[in-house]
């Protein structure tokens, strides 16, 4: 199974502000980016239980009748009546081989925790990193601590009217 993440983050390192907030988003407009293709190559999305229920809470669920996988050792929020969304935990080794029986076969990562603790263990290989030119001081940030070099390829970084900047990285190895 392939994993990709395809994050928006602020130019000073966040991915949302300190209590979760994602109104700074806004600054990149009402253009696509790229995210529907993006959305349209993965069969499943799986992100931790703060990004789902911060999902909850935007109105409409966004995913349509993609599966979608949540890591919590705790219950979930009930999802909308048209969501498709499964409880999961474990690490990310045991996660990628229960989701490669279930027959994904490339899923979206989503959410700083989930994102940080696949790429620790060596499970994404593909990064969309889409940097907003909009600095917000303080939040939750993408990358946390390593315990050692991750080693990535540019493949292609891409500009956008709004001021987005687009890179994406294939994740070669960690070292």
């Amino acid at each position: 199974m392939r994993a990709s993440a395809f994050i928006g983050v602020s130019l000073d390192g966040f991915i949302a502000r300190p209590d979760g907030a994602l109104d700074w988003l806004d600054h990149a407009g009402n253009v696509d980016h790229g995210y529907e293709a993006f959305m349209a190559s993965v069969d499943a999305v799986v992100m931790g239980r703060h990004t789902y229920e911060t999902v909850l809470g935007f109105g409409s669920w966004p995913f349509g009748n993609k599966p979608v996988y949540v890591l919590s050792s705790s219950p979930l929020k009930p999802a909308p009546a048209a969501a498709v969304v499964h409880h999961l935990g474990g690490e990310p080794h045991a996660v990628v081989a229960e989701l490669t029986t279930r027959g994904v076969q490339h899923a979206y990562l989503d959410g700083g925790v989930t994102i940080q603790r696949f790429l620790r263990a060596g499970q994404i290989h593909r990064l969309v990193i889409n940097q907003l030119p909009v600095l917000i001081g303080q939040g939750i940030p993408l990358f946390g601590p390593l315990d050692r070099d991750i080693l990535l390829r540019h493949v292609r970084t891409e500009t956008f009217s709004s001021g987005l900047v687009q890179t994406e990285y294939e994740v070669l190895a960690a070292s």
